[in-house]
């Protein structure tokens, strides 16, 4: 019997978080797969609290789930320490495999199926990303799509590494599907939007980095778990939607100029060659100089190493 654990990480309101469960309650899984539910609550105002549900039976399915394991932490530990939670709780009750899921996402009802034949297929896979569309009315360019193309257009078909800019990248972000990504294949960086984890790869290699605490945590993973010789593995016959930055108050937030800013010069420093590090010094000073507030403050704190939570209130 294989045992799969769900990690959904969930902060502020329940909306996102319940209708991501409510779209998992539909999920199919082969007959000898157990799947456990285990939400975290990361330090919300208001305790996150949900009633049991039950999961479809798909064919051949003998599958069934009586509760949402639900774990509450008192305080925001981020991306990176929130998830941790409960992955420690998910090898501690031995489970095979954990699926970090954002809570601001929608699951295809095969999606845990597709993972784990594509997990399966080989020992060396360690991580294995489903095909990510934007959840309808949540593109970057909504005007850009007719009304039959939204809930098409694509997230993430695997993600990349600019080394040169330390950005990282989804292939096909912004493209309609039209069958271009639609071959399995390795790819760089996973996304904590949604990846299938071999419980083997947390054994060998630990967990999120808590330091980033949020942002670059999944690509420091993806980059440790290359390392250590396994494989990250894109899969398209697997598919969620995700109603991008949900929690994260939209592309271009305060936020995401406090700890992308950051957290960039951290993994830039730790992986980056050294042609790279000299950019990523030489851009640090002139955004100390230049750039928006807490930009500025993201540099000053990696230099202090002011690092986790750091100076950005949350």
């Amino acid at each position: 019997m294989k045992k799969v654990a769900v990690v959904i990480l969930h902060y502020g309101s329940s909306k996102d978080t319940l209708e991501c469960l409510e779209s998992l309650s539909k999920v199919e899984v082969p007959w000898d797969t157990k799947v456990e539910v285990i939400v975290v609550d990361n330090g919300s105002k208001q305790k996150f609290e949900i009633r049991p549900f039950g999961f479809a039976q798909g064919e051949n399915s003998k599958f069934e789930i009586d509760k949402v394991k639900i774990i509450r932490n008192e305080e925001n530990l981020g991306f990176a320490g929130g998830n941790n939670i409960g992955i420690r709780y998910a090898l501690e009750h031995g489970d095979d495999f954990v699926l970090i899921l954002n809570n601001d996402t929608l699951v295809d009802k095969k999606l845990i199926w597709e993972l784990l034949n594509a997990a399966e297929g080989d020992e060396k896979i360690g991580i294995v990303v489903p095909k990510i569309y934007f959840a309808p009315g949540f593109e970057f360019h909504k005007n850009r799509y007719s009304s039959k193309e939204l809930g098409k257009v694509f997230w993430y078909a695997g993600g990349e590494m600019d080394w040169k800019n330390v950005i990282g990248y989804h292939r096909g972000v912004d493209e309609i599907d039209k069958g271009q990504y639609g071959e399995t294949q390795e790819t760089e960086v996973a996304t904590g939007c949604c990846m299938m984890v071999k419980s083997e790869v947390f054994e060998k290699l630990g967990f999120f980095d808590e330091k980033y605490f949020l942002y670059y945590e999944d690509s420091d993973f993806s980059m440790r778990t290359k390392k250590a010789g396994f494989k990250i593995l894109y899969t398209p016959k697997s598919v969620i939607w995700h109603k991008n930055a949900g929690s994260a108050g939209g592309s271009g937030s305060k936020l995401q100029d406090y700890y992308i800013t950051r957290n960039r010069l951290l993994f830039g420093m730790r992986y980056v060659p050294l042609r790279s590090k000299f950019a990523l010094l030489r851009e640090s000073f002139l955004l100390v100089f230049g750039g928006r507030y807490w930009q500025k403050r993201a540099v000053l704190d990696y230099y202090l190493q002011r690092l986790r939570r750091g100076s950005y209130k949350i």
